[in-house]
Parts: structure tokens; C-alpha cells; sequence
């Protein structure tokens, strides 16, 4: 059989696509209106924001075949956005019209104790039994956003599952052979895949299994904290993109660009033992011209074909301009990103300077690369990250910037200090403190804060918990710890005395100090919740 999907030019539907040739069909895009009606079955990935995809949908003319094939009762599966959209509006989008499948609005997570979005592994509870998600209702599944359907509002016919994020939210949603989950497949692991399959596989034209159920309706679902395995990648002297580590940001040892593996081979390893996600850190000299570094571009691509969980790109994340003159602006880069199989993109140097001069005035120019992919492709799409250094005093007053009493004295006996931001790898502090940064990069539209620290970089010596705890509490968006972990305590440690959502490691897994695997169970030991 082969399958159909709506890709409307927005975000990362690279993955989708290798998900369903993964599972052996073959798959062809919608071309025009009449596709819609006569695919034998229609995936819809919604990627982006709810006012993006309405209007792409709009502007293609496919609103109205939408309709039609769902009044229709012909197979149809929605992903994320494309759930919402179901819906007759949502506050994301104000005075947008959804499809109006379901009555009611979808509405943003209002609990201020949560990181919105929620970004991560979170379980279903099935509200009936369906052919779709029957014996998935212990898996995690990943889920990454910031509005959703509320129970309340959606008829009983519709709801499948629901999951808890503060407040109870539809997962998925069910009617005939028209259904949709707020989660993704696709970047659910092998869970998501089989998941995925159920749909494919589903004879077209007979009836889903519709029955009363009363499966784990009791539980309650909780997030699980995330385990990153993070690649930072660049050419060594021989012209090759290795993968490489250094000690406090110095990644050469004897003269010589450390290797520690080939970034596509890794990935899938680290896929393999069971990372919740993959990020590339691309420090190779292409950053000057990020459109023309196709080796990366192709890192990303291959990878996207066996790793179904999600990616993230970071590296000249920025507005340039080539050698013959062409002006590629941000949402250029991250377009060709997403298309090439990131699902999110991490920004770091030009953040700082984005909120040197948000600072000088407080007004958003609408021009930031945070607030041009933000816009487009959602908060969630956008990670920050932050590379802060300690700056000594002996009290607060010595600075204006926000300090910390440290349980770490500095080289002068000095108890208090403060995080100064750096760019350029870390080469160049800025007078910005890290709260600064992370607090002006959430108002700009921010989904998430990588939070490296120079002074633990190689160390192997743990987190910096106070760090963490000092970001964390100044925003509302998850927080991933990097820098300094050294062995699986020191994971069970970040989580048991920081509120981080994730937490990241490169080097200890490259060199097989320890595994993905030593970490998930210390942390599950210590009754943290895992995938």
C-alpha cells in the first residue's frame, strides 16, 4: 500500500516519511486538493504553530478536502499540531479557525509549577479499547508542546487516550477510521513505530475497534526525566567530521583534533541503547556559511533514517551572507534544518548578542532568529545554548549582576559570584549574566535552555547544581544540564537536588567510561522516572 502524506512545507516531516519506509510502505506526498480525497490512507503531520499550519492549509486549498475526507470516514491520522487542528481554534492562534471536527478550543498549559512546553517521554491512559494503542498503555511516548485539547470540551465518542500534565489532557482521539495523538510517533522509539505500523496496516474500509474500557483510567501518567547523548561534531585536520570532546572546550590532545567515533554510527548506537535524544553540536568551521555544510546536512539526513527520537542541530544557527553576496536569514538555516531531519535547532552565540541589545530596550524587533523560527515553527523548536563561566566577588554589591552565595569559594576566598555569558566557543565573555540571557530568551520565544557550564566541561566532577538551580528558577522552560558528568551518580544527583528537566552527556559515553544504559538504571534505582 502506499501511504500519503500532507507535507505543507513546514518543519521536519523527514522523519515521518523514513518512519513509514521503515515499516515497509512506500510513501508520496500530496500534490493538489484531489490527493486528499482519494489517498487510501492520509497522514497529516502537524509541525509548527497552529496559525503556520491553518494557513498553510489555506493557502494550498486543502481545507476543504480536509473536511470532506474526514465527514468521510476514509483513514486518516493527525500528529500534534494536526490534533489541534481538528479543534475549532486554540489561544496559540487567536481568531484562526480550525477545522471544527470537534467543538471547543484548544487552550495553553496553564500550571506556573510545569516547564511549558512539555517536552519529553509522558503515558497515555486509554479511555477505550482500540486496535491502535491496545498494550501501549505502560510505554512512554513522546510529546513536545505548549497548548492542548481539554477533556472537558471534546465529546466522549472522540477521546482514546489522556494523559496527565498538571491537568489531564486528550492524547489521542478516535472516530471510525479518523483518528490523531498529540504525541509523536515517529520519535517514539520502537513504542511509536509499532504504533505507527497499527495505522498502516489497518484494512481500509474496516471499522476500528470502538468498545467501553476502563484500561488504567486510575493511573497517573508522569513525565520521565530525559538522558541526552550529545555530539559535538566538526573536521579534523584530515578534512574528516568526526566526533570529538575537549576539556573545557579544548578539543585537541597532542596537536591533534580528538576522534572519538563517526557522528552517524553513533547516533544509532546511542538510538540503540535507548537515548531520549540525539544532539549535534556542529563546531567545524562550515558555521560561516551554515547552507553550504552539506557534510552535516547529510549527518542529519542519514541519521533521520534508524533514529526515531528526537534531534537536535546546533551550530551557525544565524542570518549570513555567502561569498557571492546572497542573504540567507535565520529561518533560512533552521528551515534547511528541519527539513534535513533536526527537530529542534540550539542557538548559542547569537543569542547573546540578540539580548545585548533586547537589553538596550526591551522591545522584540520581530528580527532575532529566536523570534523568527519561534514564530514559524513554535517555541518548542528553538533551545538555547547557554556557555557560562564563574565570575568570583567577595559580595553582591561588587557587581550589578544577579549573584549567588557559592559553597564553592573562589582562588581569593571570595563566597559569592556570577555567571557571565560567553560566545565564539566560549573564547569571549560578555558583560550578560546568565540570568539575563535565559530570562530575555524566554520573552523572545524560547522553548528550552541547553545549560552548559565552562567551568565543568571535561571535568568528570558532576553538575553544577547550583547553576541549575539558579536558571531553572528564573524561567518557565525546560532546562537541560550539561558539563561535568562523570559517572551515573552524578545523574541521580541533578535530578534529586535540581528541578532540571533533562540532563546531557558527550564525552563519558563516547570513550564507554559508562553507557546510556549504567545511567537509566541508576537513575530508576534512586525512583526517578525514566523511559
Amino acid at each position: 500500500m502506499q501511504i500519503t502524506l500532507l507535507d505543507y512545507g513546514a518543519g521536519n516531516v523527514r522523519s515521518v516519511r523514513n518512519a513509514i519506509r521503515k515499516l515497509g510502505y512506500t510513501v508520496q506526498d500530496v500534490r493538489s486538493p484531489e490527493d486528499i480525497l482519494t489517498a487510501e490512507k492520509l497522514i497529516f503531520p502537524g509541525v509548527g504553530s497552529f496559525g503556520l499550519v491553518m494557513t498553510r492549509l489555506q493557502e494550498r486549498g486543502y481545507i476543504e478536502p480536509l473536511k470532506k475526507r474526514i465527514l468521510e470516514n476514509k483513514p486518516f491520522l493527525g500528529i500534534c499540531v494536526a490534533l489541534q487542528a481538528l479543534y475549532e481554534g486554540s489561544e496559540e492562534s487567536p481568531g484562526v479557525h480550525g477545522l471544527g471536527i470537534i467543538p471547543g478550543q484548544v487552550v495553553r498549559f496553564f500550571d506556573k509549577a510545569l516547564s511549558v512546553p512539555q517536552m519529553g517521554w509522558n503515558g497515555i491512559k486509554l479511555r477505550k479499547d482500540s486496535s491502535l494503542l491496545n498494550g501501549y498503555s505502560n510505554e512512554k511516548l513522546y510529546f513536545v508542546h505548549s497548548y492542548h485539547a481539554k477533556v472537558e470540551n471534546t465529546g466522549k465518542e472522540w477521546i482514546l487516550a489522556v494523559t496527565d500534565y498538571g491537568t489531564e489532557f486528550v492524547s489521542a482521539v478516535e472516530r471510525g477510521n479518523i483518528c490523531a495523538f498529540q504525541f509523536h510517533p515517529e520519535k517514539s522509539g520502537m513504542a511509536g513505530l509499532k504504533i505507527l505500523g497499527n495505522f498502516l496496516s489497518q484494512s481500509v474500509g474496516t471499522p476500528l475497534i470502538l468498545t467501553p474500557s476502563s484500561v488504567n483510567q486510575a493511573q497517573e501518567t508522569k513525565i520521565a526525566k530525559r538522558i541526552i547523548a550529545c555530539l559535538d561534531v566538526r573536521s579534523n585536520d584530515h578534512g574528516d567530521l568526526v566526533v570529538t570532546k575537549g576539556d573545557q572546550y579544548d578539543v585537541r590532545h597532542e596537536g591533534e583534533v580528538r576522534n572519538l567515533g563517526k557522528p552517524v554510527e553513533l547516533a544509532r548506537r546511542y538510538y540503540e541503547e535507548g537515548a531520549d535524544e540525539i544532539t549535534f553540536l556542529n563546531i567545524t568551521g562550515f558555521r560561516d556559511y551554515p547552507l553550504q555544510d552539506q557534510p552535516m546536512l547529510e549527518v542529519l539526513e542519514k541519521t533521520s533514517e534508524n533514529v526515531f527520537v528526537p534531534l537536535t542541530i546546533g551550530g551557525g544557527i544565524r542570518e549570513f551572507t555567502d561569498g557571492t553576496g546572497k542573504v540567507s536569514t535565520s529561518l533560512d538555516v533552521a528551515s534547511t534544518y528541519f527539513r534535513s531531519g533536526a527537530d529542534k535547532v540550539s542557538i548559542g552565540s547569537d543569542a547573546v548578542y540578540t539580548v545585548e541589545e533586547y537589553l538596550k530596550t526591551g522591545e522584540k524587533t520581530g528580527k532575532s532568529s529566536i523570534e523568527q523560527i519561534s514564530v514559524v515553527y513554535g517555541a518548542q523548536a528553538v533551545v538555547i545554548s547557554v556557555d557560562p563561566r564563574r565570575v568570583y566577588v567577595h559580595s553582591p554589591e561588587k557587581t550589578p549582576h544577579v549573584t549567588i552565595a557559592t559553597a564553592l569559594t573562589g582562588p581569593g576566598g571570595e563566597q559569592f559570584c556570577w555567571y557571565q555569558c560567553t560566545v565564539r566557543g566560549g573564547r569571549e565573555g560578555r558583560d550578560v549574566d546568565v540570568v539575563q540571557l535565559v530570562k530575555s530568551c524566554e520573552e523572545l520565544g524560547a522553548g528550552e535552555i541547553l545549560l552548559n557550564c565552562i567551568d565543568r566541561d571535561g571535568t568528570n566532577s558532576g553538575f553544577d547544581l547550583e547553576l541549575i538551580n539558579l536558571v531553572k528558577g528564573s524561567v518557565s522552560i525546560p532546562v537541560i544540564a550539561s558539563s561535568g558528568a562523570g559517572r551515573a551518580s552524578h545523574f541521580v544527583d541533578v535530578f534529586m537536588e535540581t528541578p532540571t528537566d533533562a540532563a546531557l552527556a558527550a564525552g563519558i559515553f563516547h570513550r564507554k567510561e559508562i553507557t546510556l544504559q549504567d545511567v537509566k538504571e541508576a537513575v530508576r534505582a534512586a525512583g526517578i522516572e525514566t523511559r
